[in-house]
């Protein structure tokens, strides 16, 4: 395909953010500890609710995307934490890293020439690598956009 670097290339800013919207780093970075599980008036979920979701939904995606024996987790029980706060002081920079360390391996899956954007992933019913990026973009900007909106109602945005 004449256009494919260039496809890959916009693949990858949209997955790792910044040009409309806050990228993760900036949302979660400097996150209070006593604000981390607080979930202010008028909103559904926490800022570790949250950062724990990115976090669950972009692991089963990369495991769908990669893994043939992909086994689906049950909705929604499986896609949430079961704490409205992290359990101790060392998980919510534990759920970041597992957070970036699954976002590098799925934009390295998108960057990879011999990765074919278009061809059905194999264990589906129809989806494609370009699909599951666009899905997971979509998805993870919807709830950073939901952290920095519980950021600046916990008075904790800068």
């Amino acid at each position: 395909m004449q256009n494919d670097k260039a496809l890959r290339q916009h693949l990858i800013k949209l997955l790792t953010g910044g040009d409309a919207h806050a990228d993760f780093e900036l949302g979660i970075a400097d996150f209070p500890r006593e604000l981390q599980g607080k979930t202010p008036k008028g909103a559904e979920h926490s800022p570790w609710q949250l950062l724990e979701h990115l976090r669950i939904a972009q692991e089963d995606i990369l495991d769908f995307s990669t893994n043939p024996e992909y086994k689906a987790k049950a909705w929604p029980k499986e896609y949430w934490p079961a704490t409205k706060a992290p359990p101790n002081a060392k998980e919510w920079d534990r759920s970041a890293k597992a957070f970036k360390k699954d976002l590098k391996a799925l934009c390295d899956l998108v960057e990879d020439a011999k990765t074919d954007l278009f061809a059905k992933i194999p264990h589906g019913d129809g989806q494609t690598i370009l699909r599951e990026a666009l899905v997971l973009a979509d998805h993870n900007s919807y709830h950073l956009g939901q952290i920095v909106l519980l950021r600046r109602m916990l008075g904790a945005w800068k």
